[in-house]
């Protein structure tokens, strides 16, 4: 008994996860599933990346509800969704580079999960430059309404994106770190780091 089983692990072959992963990226390749997520390793912990095949579509910290941000997806684009690690690559190179200290190229975002208002104050928080911090106001005046600072920290408390679109780059009007869907240490790490990146150039 023990050697049939000995010379059933030696067989050559794809493992389950191996025939899994291959399944869902043709599922994915061929358009049967348009949503597919995977873990990414970073040093604020592990990242999940869900990416559709215009871009991410979100980025979750391990804190998150992951199955609550799926069940999001699902609501408001599709129920195709598909766990497939390969389709994370572009994002987990984006990541790698970021945080080794540089930014080279600009990663393909998918804005499905993003409100037109939203939008603005996302693309205000992407024109601060790294290293640099500006107030709920601040950028509430860069979209072009001043008075809307609450309505801005809304939109950028349910980035769906954090991190690729820096919401953290954004403190109360005393300069005070303040709410960060990631927690206030990361939210310090990575203004830290990105401090740092700017001194080196």
């Amino acid at each position: 008994m023990i050697e049939i089983e000995e010379r059933l692990q030696r067989l050559e072959g794809p493992s389950p996860s191996d025939a899994v992963e291959g399944f869902s990226g043709k599922a994915f390749q061929e358009g049967e599933a348009r949503v597919a997520y995977g873990a990414i390793p970073s040093p604020i912990g592990t990242l999940t990346a869900v990416v559709t095949r215009r871009g991410l579509l979100a980025l979750a910290f391990e804190s998150e509800d992951l199955e609550a941000l799926l069940h999001r997806v699902a609501a408001r684009l599709t129920p195709a969704v598909v766990h497939l690690r390969s389709a994370t690559t572009e994002v987990r190179s984006w990541l790698d580079s970021y945080f080794s200290g540089r930014v080279d190229t600009e990663l393909p975002l998918d804005h499905s999960l993003i409100t037109p208002f939203q939008d603005r104050v996302l693309a205000a928080t992407a024109s601060i430059p790294p290293g640099e911090v500006r107030t709920y106001g601040q950028v509430a005046a860069l979209t072009g309404n001043p008075r809307a600072a609450r309505a801005a920290g809304r939109a950028l408390g349910a980035n769906p994106i954090p991190v690729v679109l820096p919401c953290h780059r954004v403190v109360a009007a005393d300069g005070s770190l303040h709410g960060y869907g990631g927690g206030l240490d990361r939210k310090r790490f990575l203004l830290d780091h990105e401090r740092l990146m700017a001194d080196r150039r």
